[in-house]
């Protein structure tokens, strides 16, 4: 059979964008139930190719073609929800609203919640749960599990595993990537290289080709060096005028010096780990915290956290109030010591307490119950998911230099700000643009710099990864791991943490709380059931069966999705045939090809989508009838 023509294809496209081209020859193609995903730095143009491939934004040169009738969705990185309710909004796209709200339920949403004062959490499962809704043929999702805990991960890597459309994803998180995709379109020095592999393969080509793309100069290099030398040297070229030859020299000069412009950047990341703490860091016994309607979280005060630095220990941190009856405990009877050094992972779901936690750690916030003692000299330095403290409408010099000046003390040493912001990939210009034109990596990268430039043995880490390039990433693991002080990670990337922690701490939003070795892995070995969702109240407590009680009913029918998806390819395979008799007919002219080769081709073309819909109907139906057969 034929192959399927592509969704979309872009062909010799060329976006310009300043004084250089953004884009410059990118041909690229969307095959039918493709899962493909796109790499490339930080600024590199992944979220504008993306518009382009949707037609939102028109190309400079070059081609695109869309399959007729292809229908697409897209979740931006920052999405922004309408409407009164999550239903309005799932289903402002033109999405039946059973639809919509079947989604919102499958993305652990309610239908009828307000569309204001939603999480970051909930604001993305929101934009999932309305694109899947929209059923396109092409789903674009930008960084899709920003703000998403582990579980939801998971949940959106089986849903679009299954999917029956074709996806394009620009994401950072290497664990999501490998479960996902089967196809890789790299957008490096404003061309796209294609990959037809997994993730899972990406870097080892990557890294053949950026050492072939090095050879590469290194030969120009040496073949402009020996060629000048010849021009300017040889009695020969002294004495005749050979234009040609110094055409051809300006022109390897030209090319050597365009790919030396699109050679990356080098991110230069530091970190001084500042005096040694004591050994211990922090010990909790019987630690439990939880919220009360009436009083909230309660806060240690100053005098709870003196420290005895001679004797390498603070006076501790205790409390044995009685739990009021209406609280929600976020962990009970924790008993934990952190010894400098270690490199500890906190993972759960969003809204368990892992930010409480870490305040509790630090001595920010007091115990309900138990005791926490906190270790001699200690200086952390907390890089806060929230962004805290970058208001949008102060400059990135503002942020670098909150008290002034125009220079930053980094690691005890005065460094002017624009050198330091350099090491971080920002220019010039960018340092009086105000933050709110920085993209999620930008901000991120910017708090990291704050960060860092402060002495600190203790690193204390909020979701650092999000929005982040792949190659930051990996310098930032690089930094970490050599880090000789200590770190505390909260992350739902479960690559970063295999790849640091020596031990990890979950929590699974029900009070229950675990330390085990490792990683994410490790612990997931341990604790294959820990986070699962909890049992319902029939299965808590099931009553006793009466003693003629029939066994519980198995589901006897297909959901309702399944159902409706039976009716759908029923309805295909009905009227399919219809269509390409009808096209075949049309095709049947000898004369077509020769008077209106256009007609000639869209016949064609429309001949070969019905087909593979009626093949595709065809696979589905049968799968579907025998999964009826098998319930029945």
């Amino acid at each position: 059979m034929a192959a399927r023509p592509p969704l979309v294809a872009l062909k010799d496209v060329r976006l310009q964008d300043g004084p250089r081209p953004l884009f410059d020859g990118v041909d690229m193609a969307m095959e039918p139930r493709s899962r493909a995903a796109l790499v490339g730095r930080n600024g590199a143009g992944k979220s504008t190719l993306m518009k382009v491939v949707m037609g939102l934004i028109e190309p400079d040169a070059g081609d695109r073609s869309v399959q007729a009738g292809t229908r697409f969705a897209y979740v931006p990185q920052e999405p922004v929800i309408t409407g009164d309710t999550l239903l309005d909004y799932a289903a402002s796209g033109g999405a039946e609203r059973w639809t919509a709200e079947s989604w919102l339920t499958t993305f652990g949403l309610d239908a009828n919640k307000p569309a204001v004062s939603l999480s970051g959490g909930e604001t993305r499962r929101a934009a999932l749960a309305k694109a899947f809704a929209e059923e396109p043929d092409l789903l674009l999702l930008d960084e899709p599990t920003n703000h998403l805990d582990i579980l939801a991960i998971e949940l959106l890597e089986n849903e679009l595993v299954q999917a029956r459309f074709a996806v394009l994803v620009v994401s950072h998180d290497r664990a999501f990537l490998n479960t996902v995709t089967n196809t890789c379109h790299w957008l490096e020095g404003r061309r796209v290289r294609t990959l037809d592999k997994g993730f899972d393969a990406f870097d080892e080509w990557a890294g053949k080709v950026m050492e072939e793309e090095a050879e590469s100069l290194r030969r120009l290099t040496k073949k402009i060096e020996a060629e000048t030398y010849t021009f300017y040297r040889s009695i020969t070229a002294q004495r005749t005028r050979n234009e040609g030859r110094a055409r051809a020299l300006n022109a390897m000069r030209a090319d050597r010096a365009e790919r030396v412009k699109d050679l990356p950047r080098e991110l230069h990341l530091g970190v001084d780990s500042g005096a040694v703490s004591g050994k211990l860091v922090a010990e909790l016994k019987g630690v439990s915290k939880w919220f009360d309607s009436g009083a909230g979280v309660k806060s240690a005060s100053a005098s709870e956290q003196t420290r005895d630095a001679a004797t390498d220990t603070c006076s501790p941190i205790t409390s044995t109030n009685t739990p009021p009856p209406d609280r929600r405990v976020l962990f009970r009877n924790l008993t934990t010591r952190i010894i400098r050094g270690d490199r500890l992972a906190i993972v759960g779901p969003n809204g368990a307490g892992k930010t409480t936690l870490v305040k509790t750690l630090l001595g920010e916030l007091a115990p309900d119950e138990g005791t926490v003692r906190l270790g001699a000299n200690l200086e952390p330095v907390y890089l806060d998911q929230s962004r805290e403290g970058l208001r949008s409408d102060m400059t990135l010099w503002d942020a670098l230099t909150p008290g002034g000046g125009d220079s930053i003390l980094v690691r005890g040493h005065s460094k002017h700000v624009a050198a330091y912001a350099k090491d971080f990939l920002f220019s010039e210009a960018q340092l009086r643009q105000p933050i709110s034109t920085l993209s999620g990596g930008e901000r991120n990268r910017l708090l990291l710099a704050r960060a860092l430039a402060k002495p600190a043995n203790m690193l204390v880490l909020d979701e650092p990864t999000n929005d982040l390039d792949m190659d930051t990433l990996d310098k930032l693991e690089e930094l970490l791991e050599s880090y000789d002080g200590t770190l505390i990670l909260v992350s739902h990337d479960r690559d970063f943490v295999d790849r640091l922690a020596t031990s990890t701490i979950a929590m699974n939003g029900r009070g229950d709380i675990v330390e085990t070795p490792g990683g994410w892995q490790d612990f997931l070995r341990q604790n294959p059931t820990f986070l699962a969702p909890p049992p319902t109240h029939a299965e808590a407590a099931p009553k006793p069966a009466a003693p003629t009680a029939a066994p519980p009913k198995k589901q006897a029918k297909l959901s309702y999705k399944d159902a409706r998806r039976l009716e759908e390819v029923e309805k295909l395979m009905e009227t399919l045939p219809a269509e390409i008799a009808k096209q075949d007919a049309i095709l049947a002219d000898p004369n077509l090809f020769s008077q209106n080769p256009a007609a000639f081709d869209r016949a064609m073309k429309a001949a070969e989508k019905a087909r593979a819909d009626l093949e595709a109907a065809e696979l589905d139906w049968l799968e579907l009838e025998e999964k009826k057969a098998a319930l029945g």
